[in-house]
């Protein structure tokens, strides 16, 4: 087998946006075009064998629902044809969930596989991974566009918004080259979540070697999921596996992070290789997940809160504890549903089920009540309308918001996720309905962007004014390409940074705050200020942004050069982060320096492990934290300078 490059040296290329006409003649036949933003999707001219079931169930024409007596080959045809939809629609408006009852899909002869695209969540529906058994694959393989020269490469950089989850994979490459035989391919980057997935009889590659070159890939998130074999890293640049059993990890490039993770490697010898490794995840709470019980109809799955785990939730003897709640006490909302009507049926105490489509938010939608489950399906993805705050969740216990994305409007917006009460201090929590140590409100696989599709303009992508709030995996983007039309500067880079406007990716004033993979990039001041006691990050991931046009325009009032990719306030006394990385790649302008990654109070409460800067071209970092670390430039492109220990 041909083995992956571990350190490339370049970051993400712009993307092709203009699809080949020949291939647009050859789908408009086969799967229909994507609804306006907020307008209700067309009914799928897929000829889905599961389509019915999920009408019946109120899920929408966007969802296709399977179940083990149909032809192999008619569900192998329903996915293909949504893969030549998806695979290159990277800013496009369709959105699918592809679900499958318990059972096995596909024979030894006959495997089922699957090729996963844009806006697509693959997903079992029992109550365990081993209910459902995919005979074959589900893939994630690089894009391969044509070069200036004439050449082609293929990368992963681009592959976002994608899911994975609740299936056991048996690996079977009959058919496929010989390259591909013997691994099941997820080479995708940031919002590309793998949970709950038992991968039995090959390797899980992380990376698609089977193309050509360079083959990078950047992002990724692993969690509560078991690999026999081995776990492939190859160009990953940065990783989070979290609370998974896995046979071996092959390698690391810049970051790979392993918190409560049976059979993970050992970090002592950091950066080389650049693994950091905890024992225990200190808080983890499993993403809710839709079922169909025996009895009929469908429910979620609510997994509760846990502290100091490892190991995957569902390998035990026993379930995992948690509440399943049947659809029936849901709001299934559709695309093009009045805000209002939503706002009314969380006020009753139903819970919100956004099935998948385009949201329009011309006002927030306003979650309450303790307890409430918020679920995206397909990458639901909600729109601020006329400068809308698309969401605030009160501060109580055992809310869980999963699964949707969040996207800046054409008019300011304050912010696009709103988390507890401005303004409500350190001491904001307290009472028996408020979010607490033993049930925390939970974000899990939240993203938001901040233009790509269309221009965008948001103050704060995310705030945290609440205690013992769990972040488990999110992306927050203010986009370095899109579709927006941009002509000055490098790749449009100056229109970028005077049109789709955001100041700060995360903030962060409640206490006691945990994120389990914290992926922030781009925006135009600090990318994430951290101003609560006691905030624990298990891996951050950054790139500076950029599209700054002159250094004047990235240099801070008192002088200094730059923000910090992250930012502890002066303040704080006990905050603690394991495995931070910021990239700096300043292609519109490879002058500007940046003064510093990280900035951090000197203070034995607040302790950094494993921190990095890298260079991905263009720009420099002058020091890792404060005034610790190596500068990196271009004179040592894609080589990081590391500190393992701060203070």
């Amino acid at each position: 087998m041909t083995r992956p490059p571990t350190h490339p040296s370049r970051r993400r290329a712009a993307p092709v946006v203009a699809a080949l006409a020949a291939a647009a003649t050859a789908l408009a036949g086969l799967v229909s075009t994507g609804p306006a933003a907020g307008a209700a999707p067309a009914t799928a001219s897929v000829a889905a064998p599961g389509g019915t079931p999920a009408e019946r169930a109120g899920l929408g024409p966007r969802v296709l629902v399977f179940d083990p007596s149909m032809p192999t080959a008619d569900i192998q045809a329903a996915a293909d044809r949504i893969t030549a939809q998806q695979v290159d629609d990277e800013m496009g408006t369709n959105r699918w969930s592809m679900l499958f009852l318990p059972g096995t899909y596909g024979t030894d002869e006959e495997p089922l596989q699957i090729q996963v695209g844009y806006y697509t969540e693959v997903a079992g529906l029992g109550a365990s991974p081993s209910d459902v058994v995919i005979n074959g694959k589900v893939e994630v393989y690089n894009r391969c566009r044509p070069t200036d020269d004439g050449g082609t490469s293929c990368i992963a950089l681009d592959n976002f918004w994608r899911t994975l989850s609740n299936l056991t994979i048996d690996v079977n490459g009959t058919g496929q080259d010989g390259c591909r035989q013997t691994a099941n391919f997820w080479a995708a980057s940031q919002a590309a979540s793998l949970r709950r997935v038992d991968v039995v009889g090959g390797t899980l590659s992380l990376m698609d070697y089977c193309t050509a070159g360079p083959q990078f890939a950047s992002g990724g998130f692993l969690a509560d999921s078991r690999v026999a074999g081995e776990v492939v890293n190859g160009s990953q640049q940065q990783y989070l596996t979290r609370n998974s059993e896995i046979g071996s990890w092959s390698n690391g490039v810049w970051n790979q992070v392993f918190s409560g993770v049976v059979g993970a490697p050992d970090d002592a010898t950091f950066p080389d290789p650049p693994y950091t490794t905890l024992d225990e995840t200190p808080v983890s709470r499993e993403k809710p997940y839709l079922v169909a019980p025996p009895r009929g109809g469908y429910a979620v799955r609510v997994p509760e809160a846990a502290r100091g785990t490892r190991g995957a939730s569902w390998t035990g003897e026993t379930t995992a504890p948690g509440r399943t709640i049947p659809l029936s006490r849901f709001h299934v909302a559709r695309p093009g549903e009045p805000v209002q009507r939503i706002n009314r049926a969380l006020a009753r105490g139903q819970h919100l089920l956004l099935t998948p489509g385009l949201y329009d938010v011309d006002q927030t939608i306003r979650v309450t009540r303790p307890g409430t489950v918020v679920l995206g399906m397909g990458h639901a993805t909600l729109t601020a309308v006329d400068g809308a705050v698309p969401m605030r969740v009160r501060d109580r216990a055992g809310t869980v918001v999963a699964g949707v994305t969040i996207d800046a409007g054409e008019e300011l917006s304050p912010t696009l996720l709103a988390v507890g009460r401005q303004g409500a201090g350190r001491a904001g929590s307290g009472g028996p309905n408020q979010s607490s140590a033993a049930d925390p409100l939970t974000l899990s696989d939240v993203y938001f962007r901040v233009g790509g599709p269309h221009v965008g303009k948001a103050d704060v992508s995310m705030r945290i004014d609440a205690d013992h709030v769990l972040v488990d995996h999110t992306w927050v983007w203010r986009a370095d390409h899109g579709v927006e039309d941009f002509t000055a500067g490098v790749r449009g880079d100056t229109d970028r940074w005077n049109t789709n406007t955001g100041r700060t990716g995360v903030v962060v004033t409640g206490d006691r705050v945990t994120a389990t993979g914290l992926f922030v990039e781009h925006y135009q001041r600090f990318n994430t200020v951290w101003r609560g006691e006691r905030g624990r990050v298990v891996l951050y991931q950054n790139e500076l942004p950029y599209d700054p046009p002159t250094q004047a325009d990235w240099t801070r009032p008192d002088g200094t050069l730059g923000w910090a990719g992250y930012k502890v306030d002066d303040d704080v006394r006990r905050h603690e982060l394991w495995g931070g990385g910021s990239y700096v790649f300043n292609r519109n302008n490879p002058d500007i320096v940046s003064a510093r990654g990280f900035e951090v109070p000197v203070t034995p409460g607040v302790r950094m492990h494993h921190l990095l800067t890298v260079n991905l071209d263009a720009g420099t970092i002058r020091h890792v934290v404060n005034d610790t670390g190596d500068q990196v430039d271009a004179t040592r492109s894609g080589q990081p300078s590391y500190v393992p220990e701060f203070p």
